[in-house]
């Protein structure tokens, strides 16, 4: 029989044409359950992946319809366990469950999003129009870079804040936390270094906040010129945990980002505890057991995957990182704030009874480390800024009979030097929100205090 060459291209033809007018091919599977937040979908389980991302396809009215994107946590037997990105409002048993087939779990930032708020999905949500998207992905959960081959911290970063650049120098990729109660100003502190530390560019995490405080900290805090600099994530207190939980790490890879292009990034997350609070409510949904305060193992073990993505890189760009705990009850020792002092290279801690004596920042410069610290500080101004600790710590040993009036003065020229000198020293660790001090500056009005060079 001879062979039609021609006509065999031809039918080739013709079935690959008939082939590329096929839809794509879609996986789906079926709610067969939910638990609180908690969905189980049956189907093609082996087509879904830990951290892959379904669309629970829900009525919307009439004959619409509408998808809540979900991410797959866990798996059980032969069900998949997924958690929401939005309300399950309209889920009913058996809605289908589309299987994403792209990386869903990343975003592509570039520099035209500087200026720009954002959730934790990477989606705009200031009311400006649309992200436009840069040529990278980047992946929102990744490991750190390899420690062999990470750089060293750079030079004193100047942050604008004297009371931190004089006691408690940050080096440029140095990660510090920032330790606090509830009301005591972490927040306007985190606009002060937004606004004057002397980085290329800043990105903010807002994870769990009052929505009522987002567009106070943007139009107040941060102002148009902070803005302009910054990039800005917000995850608020009433979005589900997978929200808040991606809110923390969208803001890492955005600094990834600009960290990649060579910039000296300022990275801040407000708060890190609710970050381990939403990863709690992951765990305790997927069936983790509870550990202290509820707590469950991934908690501290995503706490430094995290973490450990701020820092120096392996060019010239570097991430600082600066990341408030909310420390419960103001209990300095609570689980998520010691696992967190052990991880960051410095901690900065605020505390109620200064900021009710209305010092703002409300530092507890003597309570705080620098490990950066003295290395860090200017050598010519180190035995000033060691006079100023050490006049600060003899008069917080004799602040109680002081204040009782136990003490007379006299008794020890030591004492009545700190207590002559403790109200300078207070105007110079107070602060407002407006004001800035470059570290010279700031190295100079202490000498004037205590004397120095």
């Amino acid at each position: 029989m001879a062979f039609d060459g021609a006509g065999t291209s031809g039918r080739l033809a013709a079935a690959r044409a008939a082939l590329d007018g096929l839809e794509s091919l879609e996986i789906f599977g079926r709610v067969v359950a939910i638990r609180g937040l908690l969905i189980e979908v049956a189907g093609p389980v082996a087509a879904m992946r830990l951290g892959g991302r379904l669309d629970i396809v829900v009525e919307a009215g009439g004959t619409r319809e509408a998808s809540i994107p979900c991410e797959i946590i866990g798996f059980s037997g032969a069900h998949a366990l997924a958690m929401p990105f939005g309300s399950l409002q309209g889920v009913r048993r058996g809605c289908p469950a589309r299987v994403r087939a792209e990386n869903a779990g990343a975003i592509r930032p570039s520099r035209a999003w500087l200026g720009r708020v954002i959730d934790a999905l990477g989606r705009p949500i200031d009311g400006l129009g649309p992200l436009p998207p840069g040529p990278v992905a980047y992946p929102l959960q990744t490991d750190p870079p390899p420690a062999h081959a990470r750089r060293r911290v750079g030079p004193p970063l100047d942050l604008g804040v004297r009371c931190i650049n004089t006691f408690l120098t940050l080096c440029r990729g140095q990660r510090m936390g920032i330790f606090a109660g509830s009301g005591v100003g972490k927040s306007v502190l985190l606009s002060m270094l937004a606004r004057s530390a002397a980085s290329d560019v800043a990105v903010i995490g807002l994870v769990g906040e009052r929505g009522r405080e987002v567009q106070e900290f943007l139009q107040d805090d941060l102002g148009p010129e902070g803005l302009a600099r910054s990039v800005v994530v917000v995850a608020t207190s009433d979005e589900p945990a997978l929200m808040r939980r991606n809110a923390a790490y969208a803001t890492l890879a955005l600094a990834e980002h600009f960290r990649d292009e060579g910039a000296q990034v300022l990275c801040m997350i407000d708060s890190i505890t609710r970050f381990a609070m939403a990863q709690r409510d992951v765990g305790l949904a997927a069936g983790e057991p509870p550990t202290a305060k509820g707590y469950t193992p991934t908690v501290f073990s995503e706490l430094p995957r995290l973490l450990e993505r701020a820092g120096p890189g392996t060019g010239e760009g570097m991430i600082s990182g600066l990341f408030t705990v909310l420390v419960e009850g103001d209990d300095h020792n609570e689980p998520v704030a010691d696992a967190v002092r052990g991880i960051l290279d410095g901690h900065i801690v605020m505390e109620r009874r200064i900021a009710e004596r209305g010092r703002y920042p409300a530092i507890n410069v003597l309570r705080s480390v620098s490990r950066t610290m003295p290395r860090a500080c200017d050598p010519a101004f180190l035995p000033v800024v060691q006079r100023a600790r050490h006049l600060m710590s003899t008069h917080a040993d004799m602040e109680e009979l002081i204040r009782l009036g136990a003490y007379r003065a006299g008794s020890s020229p030591e004492v009545d030097e700190a207590v002559a000198l403790m109200p300078d020293l207070e105007a110079f660790l107070g602060q407002s929100k407006e004001e800035a001090t470059s570290l010279g500056e700031g190295y100079r009005r202490l000498a004037a205090i205590v004397g120095g060079p």
